[in-house]
């Protein structure tokens, strides 16, 4: 059995749940045992109580009680799902740049970023593909939905992720998204200020973490409430009834730009969650399908993101080619990617 002891969290650890800090100093001590030392005050951070899920901050002091060597086994860890051949291919050629530090992909439509309900493949599970000769896997250091393509980031270190994480925590990053939508919003380059907040209950208004709009002078007055901010800049437009809009979101809320355009009116072509009624759009900014020949999939991409590299400190963009169903709607548009500027507002509201 050890004795007590009190560890330094290094410079590299910090960022981290106290449990699995622990878990990787002792691998033999089971998750439950870990919760029973919090609850009984035996594991301390600075002198003072955890919770299993307790972030640790890089120089604080942890106290570790007496772990004895035959203490109760924990669980073998599943071994990881056998990527297939075609997976292997098909995430190594989403790259779209890498270096020792940062790996930035095109993430495909419909693929989700993480495992959930039903979901056993994601970019998490596939980046066993993208070690590229790395000991561990990238980490995800942001998400993007299910349905949504376009630009994700990767770090290849526990301590690129810490600062990642960290720079888009304090919007150091800056993303621009590109979408259809119903309807051609008015006036073309325009801000919308709506907070959000997750709809209660189940069913057609809050099943699958759907998010209402909130005005800005009901925020104060609605619990659970979170301010945001997007910036959008209409583009190309056919007729009356739809429009090629870039999207800046200032703030990073769960479906924010979905939510956000459908409460002025023009919801995201393809979105079945806040776009309404499913049937064709005639103009009037309702709706979420063009009909005809134009895809059902969801029309929203993140073009591209803008970081400061946490290594050279140089800044860094990466643009992400439009996904295949979004292509094909520009096509039959009459649209090219090289007729939207690089930078859709850089004379606009900022």
């Amino acid at each position: 059995m050890s004795g007590v002891q009190t560890v330094t969290v290094g410079a590299d650890e910090g960022d981290q749940r106290i449990d699995r800090w622990l878990r990787r100093k002792f691998p033999h001590v089971s998750q439950g045992r870990i919760e029973k030392m919090c609850r009984k005050g035996e594991l301390r951070v600075d002198g003072g109580r955890v919770k299993a899920n307790t972030r640790l901050e890089t120089g604080q002091q942890v106290r570790i009680p007496p772990i004895p060597e035959d203490v109760e086994q924990a669980p073998a860890p599943k071994a990881a799902a056998r990527i297939s051949n075609a997976d292997e291919k098909m995430i190594q050629a989403t790259v779209l740049y890498r270096d020792d530090y940062v790996i930035a992909i095109n993430k495909p439509a419909g693929l989700p970023t993480q495992g959930g309900s039903g979901q056993t493949r994601h970019v998490d599970g596939l980046a066993e593909a993208l070690r590229f000769g790395m000991e561990d896997k990238p980490r995800l250091v942001h998400r993007l939905d299910k349905d949504t393509s376009g630009v994700l980031l990767l770090a290849r270190t526990r301590a690129v992720a810490q600062g990642l994480t960290a720079a888009i925590r304090h919007r150091e990053t800056r993303k621009i998204y590109w979408a259809l939508v119903a309807g051609v919003p008015v006036p073309y380059l325009g801000e919308i200020r709506y907070g959000l907040v997750k709809a209660p209950g189940h069913g057609k208004a809050g099943e699958n973490e759907k998010m209402r709009c909130v005005h800005p002078r009901d925020m104060n007055d609605t619990p659970g409430a979170k301010r945001a901010h997007t910036l959008y800049a209409s583009l190309y437009r056919v007729a009356g009834r739809a429009a090629w809009v870039a999207l800046e979101p200032i703030t990073g809320r769960t479906h924010q730009l979905r939510a956000h355009m459908a409460e002025i009116g023009h919801p995201i072509i393809g979105d079945g969650k806040y776009g309404g009624s499913g049937q064709e759009n005639q103009g009037d900014g309702w709706g979420a399908q063009l009909g005809g020949i134009i895809s059902r999939k969801l029309h929203l991409h993140a073009r591209s993101m803008t970081f400061l590299h946490p290594v050279t400190q140089k800044p860094v963009t990466v643009t992400a080619p439009l996904p295949p169903h979004m292509a094909e709607t520009w096509e039959t548009l009459g649209w090219t990617e090289d007729l939207a500027a690089d930078d859709p507002f850089a004379e606009g509201l900022k």
